[in-house]
């Protein structure tokens, strides 16, 4: 689960993947723009194609640096250990291995100096590492612009203008089918080559996972060996993808931007064709989109016509003036909305963004935009980020009920805006489902969901055991699930506020019972190592089932959890049995992916390991027989035609 507004897995395009603030200027390995002095020096801050590094905006790109010589062969996850391990926090890694060197940005220039300090010279694995500042990354669409200019100017740009010619044949298609292709790019493949594709993708991660757990633990290599032969080069069975119940129109939570439309027109609600980082900010309306709700679409329609009536201008991530920015849409299958209002207040005066708010109010409870059936208003003032912190931005309640309601396996549930809570209800209840099933609990259980979001996993699963103990970071999902448990009249329920790294431990080792099961449902990123290495530790905790948006960003806790003890990791490893996809997200390439650890009881397996081993000689010593059978027969015959001949 995640602990802000943006979806941890949203291929629909979230102001967090496709609005661009300074910060989110990923570095690139060409980068032929100077560092922030000379830009001033040269195109200047304020007007260049550097124009983000000005007044007091936050970006980590002006503390950027550049880490040479890294040893080859190591991972985004190795080189952030790394530099954890020396106490350097890094806020954004870009790393190039097959270069050997990273772009590394940190909040401030009193971290950044630390890390030049403690770096440059350190020796990893036979290589001395070197630190240099780094240039800064120019903006993209001012990049894209200036070399426009000089392609109409004559001036050299072959390399640009290829790439206009493949813009310009991908703009000659219908808007609607870009805007498909953007946001659900398998809109036009059946669903069943869709459910293979995803399939085979979790194959493939599964057999990565294999080769890690036995370059990570030597001694399951007798146990990997078994496994292999029997299921595809794979750890453990991956049983056959659950499909989505519903094909279209499934999500229930939407991030729309609001910018110039692809056809011209101003103040146009929807989804980009493009992220900012390649150069496109055109906005296109999700009228014709598969995956959007239809009520979802009548907000946005009667949204769009507000602001357009409206004297406000719409925020332009260029030249960071304008208001409006994003709506945030969220249904439910009991027929409540909830909507979202963000906005720029520059420097509006209170009581210009108070009147803005009443005519907001008064358009969706007795104007026009009564018919968008919206049963909640939220209004965020969403200005320029002045430091590197993430925290969920106030909101200002409006008009209507303060949540929306769900229903989900029988039970309600509350969902407050910055809560989490899975963006397709139906295939939700598969998921949770099969998390269910997996997890073999009985009245004795104690189960532990970390990343708990409203509740929803706990919750479906508290009349089947002794205790539900939930973790979450966002306050707001954690008011929602204690009102929800009591809502579903669940006693044997309790709720932890607080960032699992910190609040896990501790309540790992409080609990007595002799049946644990942690449910983990984290974020993209996957859990902080300190949750893994708590898992490790707590032996009594037989069992896991892990939730994975993005299985892939997840390989390390996988690695941790399967790797031999060490001073580091503490505690008898787990390892992999069962393995699922489960299709949250259709006409898309995201799907979840569950994964059922469990401990390895050396007590109990002691007698199996020399068996495995066993096993594998005598496949071995079968095959060398086999072998020598067949050149014995070969020579046999070669003697007989030589008999032949003589004679």
């Amino acid at each position: 689960m995640t602990d802000v507004a943006v979806d941890k897995t949203d291929p629909a395009g979230s102001l967090s993947s496709t609005e661009k603030e300074p910060d989110d200027l990923i570095e690139e390995k060409n980068q032929d723009n100077p560092p922030a002095a000379a830009a001033e020096e040269g195109e200047g801050a304020a007007g260049g194609v550097y124009r983000y590094i000005k007044d007091d905006l936050f970006t980590s790109e002006i503390f950027k640096v550049e880490i040479q010589n890294l040893p080859k062969y190591i991972g985004f996850n190795d080189l952030k250990k790394f530099l954890n391990k020396h106490g350097i926090n890094p806020h954004k890694i870009k790393l190039f291995s097959k270069q050997m060197f990273a772009f590394v940005t940190f909040k401030n220039q009193e971290e950044r100096d630390k890390a030049m300090k403690a770096v440059h010279g350190m020796q990893w694995k036979s290589k001395v590492l070197s630190v240099r500042l780094a240039k800064p990354k120019a903006d993209p669409i001012l990049k894209k612009r200036k070399l426009e200019e000089e392609v109409e100017g004559g001036q050299p740009g072959t390399k640009r203008a290829a790439g206009s010619q493949e813009v310009e044949e991908n703009e000659e298609e219908p808007l609607n089918i870009q805007i498909a292709n953007a946001v659900t790019p398998l809109w036009n493949v059946p669903y069943e080559e869709q459910l293979k594709r995803k399939e085979k993708e979790v194959e493939g991660v599964l057999q990565k996972l294999t080769r890690e757990i036995g370059n990570n633990n030597k001694a399951m290599l007798p146990w990997l060996f078994v496994q292999k032969e029997k299921f595809n080069k794979m750890c453990c069975p991956l049983e056959a993808i659950r499909p989505s119940p519903v094909l279209t129109e499934y999500r229930n939570k939407c991030e729309f931007v609001i910018g110039v439309g692809a056809d011209g027109e101003d103040k146009t609600v929807g989804f980009r064709l493009g992220k900012y980082k390649g150069g496109s900010c055109a906005v296109v309306s999700p009228s014709e989109t598969t995956h959007v709700s239809s009520e979802a679409k009548r907000v946005v329609q009667g949204f769009q016509q507000f602001i357009r009536a409206n004297p406000y201008a719409v925020y332009s991530p260029e030249t960071y003036e304008g208001h409006w920015r994003q709506l945030t849409v969220r249904t439910s299958r009991i027929k409540q909305t909830m909507a979202i209002v963000f906005f720029n207040p520059q420097k509006l005066q209170e009581e210009e963004i108070e009147e803005l708010k009443r005519n907001l109010h008064q358009y969706f409870t007795e104007g026009e935009g009564k018919e968008s059936g919206i049963t909640s208003l939220y209004f965020v003032r969403m200005g320029q980020r002045t430091s590197a912190g993430t925290e969920d931005l106030p909101c200002e309640h409006v008009t209507g009920e303060e949540w929306i309601h769900e229903e989900l396996l029988g039970l309600k549930f509350r969902i407050s805006p910055h809560s989490f809570f899975q963006t397709n209800t139906p295939a939700a209840e598969v998921l949770y489902s099969a998390v269910g099933e997996w997890a073999q609990l009985d009245q004795d259980s104690t189960v532990l969901d970390v990343c708990c979001g409203t509740g929803t996993i706990g919750i479906s699963l508290a009349k089947r055991v002794k205790k539900v103990i939930g973790i979450e970071l966002c306050q707001e999902a954690v008011e929602d699930a204690k009102a929800n448990a009591e809502a579903n009249g669940l006693t044997n329920v309790e709720f932890h506020c607080g960032k699992a790294e910190d609040v896990f431990p501790t309540v790992l080792n409080a609990v007595v019972s002799p049946n644990v099961t942690a449910i983990v449902d984290p974020p993209r990123a996957g859990l902080h190592s300190k949750v893994i290495l708590a898992i490790r530790r707590a032996e009594h905790l037989k069992r896991l089932v892990y939730v994975a948006c993005n299985a892939k960003a997840a390989m390390n806790n996988f690695i941790d959890l399967c790797r031999a003890p060490s001073n580091r990791v503490r505690g008898s490893p787990f390892r992999p049995v069962r393995a699922m996809a489960v299709d949250l997200f259709p006409q898309t390439m995201h799907c979840e992916t569950i994964l059922l650890f469990e401990r390895v009881d050396y007590t109990k397996s002691s007698n199996t390991i020399p068996s495995m081993i066993a096993t594998k000689k005598h496949a071995i010593l079968q095959t060398t027989n086999t072998h020598l059978a067949r050149l014995t027969g070969q020579v046999v015959h070669s003697r007989r035609l030589l008999g032949k001949h003589i004679l």
